[in-house]
C-alpha cells in the first residue's frame, strides 16, 4: 500500500530528454519529507543492503538516495560518477543509454577494504548505468549483492541483465 503512495508523487515529462521518451522525475518526493522519509526506510529493508561493506550511489540522482541509505544503515558511501568529476587514480568504463552514451568512474582507493557491494540508483531503464558500475566492480573481484531503485521502468526489462536481485519500489 505505502508503495502506491510513492507513485502519486512521481511526475511524467513526455519527450524529455528527447523525442519517444517518457521521462519519469522522482523529484517531488524531495519535496515531501514525510514521503522522503517513507521511501528511505521502505528501501533500507533490503537485506542486501543491510549485508553490504559498502553502497556505491550512481550519478547524479543516486546520491540523494545513496546518500540517505548509508547514513541510516551506518553504511560506507562511494560514488559512480560521470566523466571529469572525481579526482586520483580512476577506474572508468563507458556504456550506453536509451538516448545517447555516458561514462563513470569509482576511484581506485574508495574501493579497498570493501568486497561486498550494494548499488543505489533512482531509476532502473535499460541497466546500461548499473550494468556499467556492476562491470567495473567484477573486474575488482568485488561482489555485487544487490540494486536498489526508487523506479524500475518494466517495459524496458532492465533488471533481466543482471545476476543480482533489484529491488525497486516503484514499478511502471
Amino acid at each position: 500500500m505505502i508503495k502506491k503512495e510513492f507513485e502519486k508523487y512521481i511526475s511524467n515529462y513526455q519527450d524529455f530528454p528527447k523525442k519517444g521518451i517518457l521521462f519519469r522525475d522522482i523529484l517531488p518526493i524531495l519535496a515531501n519529507p514525510r514521503i522522503f522519509d517513507n521511501l528511505i526506510n521502505e528501501m533500507t529493508k533490503d537485506k542486501f543492503l543491510n549485508e553490504c561493506d559498502a553502497i556505491i550511489a550512481i550519478d547524479a540522482r543516486g546520491f540523494i538516495f545513496g546518500t540517505a541509505i548509508a547514513i541510516k544503515l551506518a553504511k560506507p558511501l562511494i560514488l559512480a560518477r560521470k566523466p571529469g568529476k572525481l579526482p586520483g587514480e580512476l577506474i572508468s568504463k563507458e556504456y550506453q543509454l536509451e538516448y545517447g552514451n555516458n561514462g563513470l568512474s569509482l576511484q581506485r582507493e574508495a574501493l579497498k577494504g570493501f568486497n561486498k557491494f550494494s548499488i543505489v540508483d533512482d531509476l532502473l531503464a535499460t541497466g546500461g548505468t548499473v550494468n556499467c558500475v556492476s562491470q567495473i566492480l567484477m573486474e575488482q573481484q568485488k561482489k555485487i549483492l544487490g540494486l536498489s531503485v526508487v523506479v524500475e521502468l518494466l517495459d524496458l526489462n532492465g533488471s533481466k541483465n543482471f545476476k543480482f536481485p533489484v529491488s525497486s519500489q516503484i514499478k511502471f
